[in-house]
């Protein structure tokens, strides 16, 4: 269980700024939090090191590069014991199209979020990847027809 982490004024200024636009040098970060840049770059560390910052990445357009048909899936596996949950996390991390997967309570075990070239790729991906697990007792495929908001960032 992760345990909160007490911030102060600046690291929470830190984690706002970078969240907008993570790729500012540690001088630019320095000037927009009116530090130096030693001790700014200290602080960054620090929150790496602490695992609050866990990663850098670059978001993609998935239309500019083929892969906008994007697909939540709604998984009921047949019994909720550690084998079958084993061998369906332990798969779904190996699917280069699941691109998120949640386990939540309700009337289905886990929510995956999947992102595929057409629906065609999608009904394969169907047969071949999901379809043969053992495990699986049922899914539900929801087709998102638009973005209404998608935030990478989220305020503290």
């Amino acid at each position: 269980m992760n345990t909160v982490q007490k911030l102060d004024e600046t690291d929470l200024k830190i984690l706002r700024i970078l969240q907008a636009n993570s790729n500012l040098t540690t001088k630019e970060l320095a000037q927009k939090i009116n530090l130096t840049p030693t001790p700014t770059f200290e602080r960054l560390k620090r929150l790496e090191h602490d695992g609050i910052i866990k990663q850098y990445v670059a978001i993609i357009d998935a239309d500019k590069v083929g892969y906008g048909f994007m697909v939540f899936c709604a998984v009921k596996l047949k019994s909720l014991n550690q084998e079958f949950v084993k061998q369906f996390t332990g798969k779904v991390k190996e699917i280069r199209e699941v691109t998120e997967c949640y386990n939540i309570s309700g009337e289905y075990d886990y929510m995956l979020k999947i992102m595929a070239p057409d629906m065609k790729s999608y009904q394969h991906f169907l047969l071949n990847e999901l379809g043969p697990m053992e495990c699986l007792s049922s899914l539900t495929s929801m087709f998102i027809m638009d973005e209404i908001k998608h935030n990478y960032s989220f305020m503290m």
